[in-house]
């Protein structure tokens, strides 16, 4: 399978998941950064090998065998992600981009025996779940935005769904970090800004973030 069906098939069904579940191929072909005829003439192509639904006008919709294909490119992905920041503490941001590369080259023997040396981890460094080798993502998803969480309450960082350098990089030195907790102490409704308290600092995020830093309540 090329690089570009994979990388297809998986913003597809990464799409698919994020709240606004957008996956016309208008949206990804913005995604992928390709033109509108050339993801129009993707996804009949790939209609016509049973890998995915295709409407005109409409959302595209994997096929059980294109969800596999995704399944395992999300799979090795997360996987390289989380060896490269285990094994060279690699920024969140360059672990992504050396991950893009690496997950088309992986053979699912190496992808075993890196889970197998990672201790079969259920989550990357980014909070993501990562499929097991059947393509099932076993783990139970309760995490809601930053934005819509309560005020007064403790959260704990669950997953901070970005690529973006400049988004890491701020992460990084406020210590927003998969596994950190947070205090919400204020929503400021009307300009939909958060503010919160970590490591006895205070920070006011816009909606930019939080609508990408999700967290789940502390009991």
């Amino acid at each position: 399978m090329s690089v570009a069906i994979e990388n297809f098939l998986k913003a597809i069904y990464k799409n698919g998941k994020r709240d606004n579940n957008d996956t016309k191929p208008g949206s990804i072909a913005r995604e992928l950064n390709i033109s509108n005829a050339a993801a129009t003439d993707m996804a009949q192509k790939l209609a016509a090998k049973d890998l995915l639904h295709y409407e005109k006008y409409q959302a595209l919709r994997l096929t059980e065998k294109g969800t596999k294909i995704a399944m395992d490119v999300i799979r090795k992905h997360r996987l390289w992600e989380s060896f490269l920041f285990k094994t060279f503490d690699m920024s969140l941001h360059d672990i992504h981009r050396e991950a893009e590369l690496l997950e088309h080259q992986t053979s699912d023997f190496l992808a075993e025996k890196m889970s197998t040396y990672l201790g079969n981890p259920k989550f990357d460094p980014h909070g993501d779940p990562i499929p097991n080798a059947d393509g099932e993502i076993t783990t139970v998803d309760s995490s809601i935005a930053l934005s819509q969480a309560e005020e007064g309450k403790h959260y704990t960082i669950s997953r901070l769904m970005s690529d973006d350098k400049e988004f890491f990089e701020f992460c990084a030195q406020h210590g927003l970090k998969y596994g950190h907790v947070v205090l919400v102490s204020k929503q400021f409704t009307k300009t939909k800004m958060t503010q919160v308290q970590i490591n006895n600092n205070t920070l006011i995020l816009n909606e930019g973030f939080t609508s990408i830093i999700y967290v789940n309540e502390n009991e």
